[in-house]
């Protein structure tokens, strides 16, 4: 299957709703169509931004951070992201898929932590500018259920810590912003992971034979 321009591939979700290892599947997918590929994952994805990302998840800081803090922190993290990651693969003509990129923002700290909205538009017009995904695929799970997998999964970051309202309302923004999005793929993910996998694995082959068909007819 050959393609034209490379792609933009996000997966996004609350946590617990199994992005990990659907990146994972994605990847297998473009491997099998000899489409090359790097993995990245917000906050993070660079040496700096990775650090950074130890900053917003970290417990036991030295001082509280300001949620307005973290916000100005992620769209930190996602400037080195984007110029040193992301520009150039894209421009080489290697496809991204990342674990979370700014709709996060939207849904995490204009939801859950309740900034103002204006204020992460504006920074996203600064940041993000033109380099937004080819497509997203939203990994839809009820709260009760992610906050389930999490104490399962192990040890909680400073972000699982929070309430079940919390995510709540991380999930309401999500699915308001995507239902709004035409670049995007909504997967039930509260179902066992096998019939998880194989929703998406349909609707993203799908997918990826429309982009090859809109590369010869375009």
């Amino acid at each position: 299957m050959n393609f034209k321009n490379s792609k933009f591939i996000v997966l996004e979700g609350i946590d617990g709703s199994g992005k990990t290892q659907a990146c994972k599947l994605i990847a297998k997918i473009l491997k099998k169509h000899n489409i090359k590929y790097i993995i990245v994952r917000e906050p993070g994805g660079t040496p700096i931004s990775e650090k950074i990302r130890k900053i917003i998840k970290h417990i036991n800081l030295y001082e509280i951070l300001n949620n307005k803090t973290i916000l100005l922190l992620v769209y930190a993290s996602r400037m080195q992201l984007i110029q040193n990651i992301i520009k150039p693969a894209l421009k080489n003509n290697i496809w991204i898929i990342s674990d979370r990129y700014d709709l996060s923002s939207f849904a995490y700290q204009g939801g859950g932590y309740k900034i103002n909205n204006n204020i992460i538009q504006y920074l996203k017009n600064i940041i993000v500018n033109s380099y937004n995904p080819d497509l997203t695929i939203y990994l839809d799970v009820i709260p009760k259920n992610a906050l389930k997998r999490i104490i399962i999964r192990g040890k909680l970051d400073k972000i699982e810590k929070n309430n079940l309202s919390f995510f709540k309302r991380i999930r309401n923004i999500y699915l308001n912003l995507i239902s709004k999005d035409i670049n995007s793929l909504l997967i039930n993910a509260n179902l066992k992971i096998d019939i998880v996998h194989q929703d998406i694995k349909n609707k993203f082959t799908k997918w990826l034979k429309k982009c090859k068909q809109d590369g010869i007819h375009g």
